[in-house]
């Protein structure tokens, strides 16, 4: 309670305190004292009756309401369970114990994956008695039935099922179609949006073929929660799911505005009479354009495929640009997207924002922000004297923009390049030049520091050049402004293999993302995915210096291939930097100096260090082949311990060849297995579901390895099992499926 200090000496008379004024206001002093403790009190007991109730409740009071009422908590999932909703919802919960809309509850408040919950005895085929007939249960598969078969197998399956008496929660072969079975059908994969970005045209198929990704490969469209009837889940929009038969005559497909609407649309400004507008949804026509030219669509419409998200205009128009708004499915928010991210920046830095329809104070494009800001770095601030020395650039759409990327930072500036929150921008590096790269390049001096957040770059590579690099005069001496201090990534996608093939194949798979030429500043990489890593020195190393670092945490380092480089020297050898690895995957080798330390962390290739001396791995999966420092609780060293010593317990003499095969069979069945090792895949790097369980839960916490390990899907799955089987009707056996 807020009161003020002299609380209870303004409650006595005045004539007391009149004479206290006179004594030099020793009771005040005396009644301060008191009032200290008063306000203690009070405040013990308005903390004594919000500890009462569970929403107003101390942290520390929390487990002894829940033990009240009952909770039990999950000791597998501890730490990542909201414990106190979990124990306001206790009592609820109980109440409707054994429905089905209890359990998709459960999936969200306790996982965090949207659910939808399934009685599957209602799905079995058997003859009803004609007196009760079921006209919604499930019926013999019609194959004229086509949105019915494309829903076979999923969560809003409607066909019949023979019985099917394996139980659902098997680990080895688990069932469905069982009188007491129920399903929990879950999705991991979430929708990330993409506003009014620029569609790609596929020009070697014609100028009327588009596709929604920017960067012209295949992507399936996916649903939000809540876009279509009785779809809670979201997932890739099946194609007669967006299909809706019309009143027009004769009939005619069209979207279904299920879907097609505020959360997707093709815009085409000035094609077909359109202003500026989307499309109507009466003028896109659902089609299978596995094959492009499969389909002619009439004047005036547009094929639209949301399996493969391809679109075709009509021939004899094409239209000069076209923008789309739509959802991609991807594991979690990492890379370049919209989603809600913090970005700090330098105090006292100067922004300059860019859009592509420009507005008051903005720009059109992102090197003409620079110019501005090279032009203002020179004349000192009004109010400072000093010449700024920081800037940021923020991008404020998802546009795409097509320019030489060059920054040159003097020595003491920091520039930051950024997309604003809710845009996921596009740098699109072109070939420019004949005589020489065209990279996005950035070099500085002494103390100068760069940041690049929340971007897609494509097409190209970052080069961080040192000194010699460098563009100076013929009389310059190229060292004189020393070298940059730091460089930033986060929340950036450095495409890899440059640009992808409609089926997601890299189009330059040896090309890597981020060079490093002959600069000793430290990198910093964070949230992102990038290709290979390619660190050149400049002259002769000192093996005596200490090395440039580069730290990365919660990324995908992807060379294309687990045969390819991942991070190393462009010639193939050892690369002379000091590096440090937190919850990462790394799609290649690894050929680097000195490894700080590796935790959680996938090495798909061989990891190979120079001075195994000095650093530590820790919780890792290590490719055969691999020369690394001092290891802890790594696989697959403890798969193949575990054999050993089973052969050891049988007591027998061992054979050193039955040995060998033995621990040749414990690391294969421990390698990762991913359910797509493609850049542009919705489940891309996501661990498969016959992944073995020392990987998907080999983490130091018990969390999957890998750059997907924040999302502790292990914990989320083991507190949902346990509520499950809380929350169940006697009877039954409710099974957790995966939809993604």
């Amino acid at each position: 309670m807020s009161r003020s200090r002299d609380y209870l000496y303004e409650l006595l008379p005045a004539v007391y305190r009149m004479r206290d004024a006179d004594a030099g206001f020793p009771l005040r002093a005396l009644l301060r004292v008191a009032g200290e403790q008063l306000t203690v009190l009070d405040d013990d007991i308005a903390a004594l009756y919000a500890n009462w109730f569970v929403e107003t409740a101390a942290d520390w009071v929390v487990p002894y309401l829940g033990d009240l009422v009952g909770y039990r908590p999950v000791p597998a999932a501890a730490g990542h369970l909201p414990v106190r909703r979990d124990v306001a919802h206790t009592i609820n919960h109980r109440r409707r114990k054994g429905t089905l809309a209890l359990l998709d509850e459960l999936a969200g408040d306790v996982a965090g994956w949207p659910g939808h919950a399934v009685e599957f005895y209602r799905l079995l085929g058997w003859t009803q008695h004609v007196n009760h007939v079921h006209p919604d249960r499930g019926g013999t598969a019609g194959l004229r039935r086509t949105r019915a078969l494309e829903r076979l197998g999923g969560p809003f399956d409607t066909m019949a099922h023979t019985v099917d008496v394996r139980s659902p929660v098997s680990v080895h072969a688990r069932g469905r179609f069982d009188i007491g079975s129920l399903g929990l059908f879950v999705a991991r994969l979430g929708a990330y949006p993409v506003t009014d970005a620029p569609a790609c045209c596929v020009e070697k198929e014609g100028a009327q073929c588009f596709t929604f990704s920017v960067l012209g490969n295949d992507a399936p469209l996916f649903s939000i929660p809540g876009t279509g009837p009785g779809l809670e889940l979201p997932g890739p929009i099946g194609r007669r799911a967006f299909e809706q038969r019309t009143s027009l005559h004769p009939p005619q497909a069209s979207a279904s505005p299920s879907y097609y609407g505020p959360s997707m649309s093709v815009s085409a400004p000035g094609w077909a009479g359109q202003v500026g507008d989307a499309i109507p949804a009466g003028n896109v026509i659902p089609a299978d354009l596995s094959d492009w030219h499969a389909y002619r669509p009439a004047r005036g419409t547009v094929l639209l495929d949301p399996v493969r998200g391809r679109l075709v205009f009509p021939a004899g128009s094409p239209p000069k640009s076209v923008s789309v708004t739509y959802h991609y499915g991807f594991s979690a928010e990492m890379g370049g997207g919209e989603y809600h991210r913090m970005f700090p920046q330098p105090a006292g830095a100067r922004v300059y924002r860019v859009r592509k329809n420009t507005g008051p104070g903005e720009y059109g494009q992102v090197m003409a922000a620079y110019a501005q800001w090279t032009a203002d770095r020179a004349v000192p601030d009004p109010g400072t004297g000093v010449p700024p020395r920081a800037a940021v650039i923020e991008i404020m759409d998802s546009r795409a923009y097509e320019e030489r990327f060059e920054f040159a930072l003097t020595p003491g500036e920091s520039l930051q390049l950024r997309a604003a929150d809710g845009a996921r921008p596009v740098l699109r590096l072109l070939d420019y030049r004949v005589d020489q790269a065209d990279p996005f390049s950035i070099t500085g001096g002494d103390a100068a520091r760069f940041t690049l957040d929340g971007l897609l770059v494509v097409g190209r590579g970052l080069a961080v050049n040192g000194p010699a690099a460098r563009r100076v005069g013929p009389d310059e001496d190229p060292t004189a402004g020393g070298d940059l201090c730091d460089v930033t990534i986060r929340h950036c996608t450095l495409v890899p293999g440059w640009n992808l093939d409609c089926d997601c194949a890299p189009q330059r798979p040896e090309e890597p993302s981020l060079t490093l030429d002959g600069t000793a500043a430290s990198v910093r990489i964070e949230h992102s995915i990038l290709g290979g890593i390619a660190v050149q020195a400049a002259e002769p190393v000192d093996l005596r210096a200490a090395p440039p670092r580069i730290v990365l945490s919660d990324s995908i380092v992807d060379a294309t291939d687990p045969a390819g480089q991942a991070v190393g020297d462009p010639t193939g050898r050892t690369a002379f930097i000091a590096l440090s690895m937190a919850r990462c995957t790394v799609i290649g080798d690894v050929l680097v100096h000195v490894l700080d330390r590796a935790d959680d962390t996938i090495f798909l290739g061989p990891l190979r260090v120079a001075r195994r001396q000095l650093g530590c791995v820790r919780f890792c999966y290590l490719a055969p082949g691999t020369r690394a420092p001092r290891r802890f609780h790594c696989q697959p060293d403890l798969a193949r311990q575990a054999a050993a010593d089973l052969l050891a317990a049988t007591g027998q003499p061992v054979d050193p060849a039955a040995l060998a095969a033995a621990q040749d069979r414990a690391a294969l069945r421990v390698r990762p297995t991913f359910t797509s090792l493609r850049y542009g895949a919705p489940a891309y790097a996501q661990l498969g579901p016959g992944c073995a369980v020392e990987i998907s839960t080999g983490a130091g916490d018990e969390a999957e390895l890998g750059a997907f390990h924040d999302l502790y899907q292990p914990q989320r799955a083991a507190g949902l099992r346990a509520r499950l089987d809380e929350y169940t009707a006697a009877g039954f056996e409710t099974g957790i499926f995966h939809t993604s």
